[in-house]
């Protein structure tokens, strides 16, 4: 039916041409590592209120949390809006800041003690060199043309190398080199951390580790601190510094991480390249990791960096459990109480503060205790006010997803609730976020059966960006962008299977429009995930296979004559298996 057609990896249009007096919207950029790639090129300039996709209006990445008191774990399951990846001396765009201006000697003087300070731990900061080969989501039996890309990096305790995720995603080799040095050596990457966007490293060669001494961690720095951030940026080969104050700490969106989590704001240049380089106070402490900057037509450098707290925890937690574990969410999507009316129609006292849970994610391990409408007054014995935050430090406040990250997976919490005027307390188990649609394979091939030329996958956010490019969330269909941003899995191995393409073949002849289409059943059985999928139909030996698809689609073929043409559809098509390796075990 033509009503039906979906159209697969269609070109934004050139909002700037066609909007050329509208002001340009915020974009949350990259700063390193990876170069362009479908979500990192130029963003469009046309305004929320003129763009005429079919997803949701866009977001202003700089004030994330201002969503009408969305919980801020479910508001980290999307990429922010405009998200932009770009490799430091690799090919393609690049988006470069100057230091901030200023005409106060004395923030000159702060400055330049601040990079003298740092200068004893330069020779701890490294370049990271990668060859990245990245999955083909719309052809996954295959992997797209390796290109190479340029980062920085930094020594820690324990002969390990930090940097972030995004530098060396989908890596096939990494290589280090020191400061005046003319080696590279060989890298392997011991842990990587989506969600923070950190990655650590090693070197076998014992020559590496040679004169080099660790640098060390600092405490968490307040407002206006000085802050130093040393890296191998776009515009040359040798290290680079830059200087500024730290001007906001607050939970900021990851854009690689699609999460939240806490985050230092700075006015030091951050550029391409900078990535994964270190952040040092004035004492010469390392209190972060550039990672990510923002972009806007009336901002001037902002840059982001990922503060000691989160280092601490991916370290920690790799310490601790031999692998990256990451970290654990509440699993609960809430609602602000600042109406008053409101907080009397739940049962609230005059002193009584909280945010009231809206759904639950079924397979959080608090399911079972906490209900919708249920008001959660405290976490470990710290109040919630009813904007959702809790005190952070002398006179400041943060959101209370920031008590939620300092666990691990696994750990416990004591959550105090009030229902029905009761009031209840709870130990809860804290666990990872399951996402219906994950925002990362994490270094997993992606998952493919085909039969009778009919391609099956699993839907993740690299697919729908490989599909519908870095405008994804206005372009792809609207039924998966509802399952994206508010669907919730019901068990940990459910997935969205999709019709991905129909490998044209005289066994589908009427199927051929078939594209990016939600498998709802076959055979009059619901279909879980990919692999279950994958098991009926090789055991099917009724006469047809039938597939229920979204909008009432049937698809039927002889079950004998599908299986037989498969194999000549594959060797056309130079496929070398009907199905991905996870899928045969």
């Amino acid at each position: 039916m033509a009503g039906l057609k979906r159209k697969r990896g269609r070109k934004p249009k050139n909002s700037i041409a066609q909007n050329a007096n509208t002001t340009t919207s915020t974009a949350a950029v990259y700063d390193g590592g990876i170069p362009p790639n479908p979500i990192s090129e130029a963003t469009s300039q046309e305004p929320p209120t003129l763009r005429r996709g079919r997803g949701r209006p866009k977001k202003q990445v700089e004030d994330p949390k201002n969503d009408g008191g969305a919980s801020p774990e479910r508001r980290g399951s999307r990429l922010p809006d405009h998200a932009h990846i770009n490799g430091g001396g690799g090919e393609g765009e690049f988006l470069a800041f100057a230091a901030a201006p200023t005409g106060d000697p004395r923030h000159a003087a702060e400055v330049a003690h601040s990079a003298a300070k740092a200068v004893p731990s330069m020779d701890a900061v490294v370049k990271v060199f990668c060859v990245h080969t990245e999955p083909n989501f719309s052809l996954p039996w295959q992997r797209k043309r390796q290109y190479s890309s340029s980062s920085s990096g930094f020594i820690i305790g324990g002969r390990r190398v930090l940097t972030n995720a995004h530098s060396v995603e989908h890596h096939t080799q990494v290589k280090l080199k020191k400061r005046g040095s003319d080696t590279k050596y060989l890298a392997t990457v011991l842990a990587i951390g989506n969600e923070c966007d950190i990655a650590m490293l090693t070197v076998s060669d014992d020559e590496f580790w040679e004169g080099v001494t660790p640098v060390e961690f600092g405490d968490l720095p307040a407002l206006q601190d000085a802050v130093t951030v040393v890296g191998y940026p776009i515009g040359g080969d040798t290290i680079s510094v830059t200087s500024g104050v730290v001007s906001r700490l607050e939970i900021l969106s990851y854009v690689h991480g699609s999460t939240e989590l806490l985050g230092l704001q700075i006015d030091a240049a951050i550029n391409s390249g900078n990535s994964g380089g270190p952040a040092f106070s004035d004492k010469g402490k390392c209190v972060g990791i550039a990672f990510q900057s923002l972009k806007y037509e009336d901002v001037e450098n902002i840059g982001y960096v990922i503060p000691t707290p989160v280092i601490m925890h991916f370290i920690q937690d790799y310490q601790k459990n031999g692998a990256y574990t990451g970290f654990p969410v509440l699993g609960v999507e809430w609602q602000k109480m600042e109406n008053p009316d409101l907080r009397m129609a739940m049962g609230m006292t005059s002193n009584q503060k909280g945010v009231r849970i809206r759904r639950i994610e079924p397979t959080a391990p608090e399911s079972h205790v906490l209900k919708p409408s249920d008001v959660i007054i405290s976490f470990d014995g710290v109040n919630i006010a009813n904007d959702g935050t809790v005190p952070f430090r002398h006179g400041e406040r943060i959101g209370f997803s920031y008590l939620v990250s300092q666990k691990y997976t696994g750990d416990s919490a004591a959550v105090k609730v009030l229902r029905n005027s009761m009031m209840f307390e709870f130990s809860i188990k804290l666990a990872t976020h399951k996402r219906l649609i994950p925002a990362h394979i994490r270094e997993k091939p992606p998952s493919y059966y085909i039969v009778g030329g009919f391609v099956f996958t699993a839907v993740s956010v690299p697919y729908l960006r490989s599909e519908y490019g870095k405008e994804y969330e206005f372009e792809a269909p609207v039924k998966l962008l509802d399952k994206h941003l508010h669907g919730m899995a019901q068990s940990v191995d459910e997935q969205v299977v999709l019709v991905s393409q129909v490998l044209v073949a005289d066994i589908n002849i009427g199927y051929e429009e078939i594209v990016n289409t939600q498998v709802m059943a076959f055979n009059g059985k619901p279909v879980k995930n990919l692999k279950i999928l994958a098991m009926m139909v090789e055991a099917c030996d009724e006469e047809f296979l039938k597939f229920d698809l979204e909008y009432d689609q049937i698809v039927v073929l002889q079950t004998k004559s599908a299986k037989a043409a498969t194999a000549d559809i594959l060797a056309m098509h130079c496929i070398p298996s009907p199905m991905s390796d996870d899928l045969k075990t």
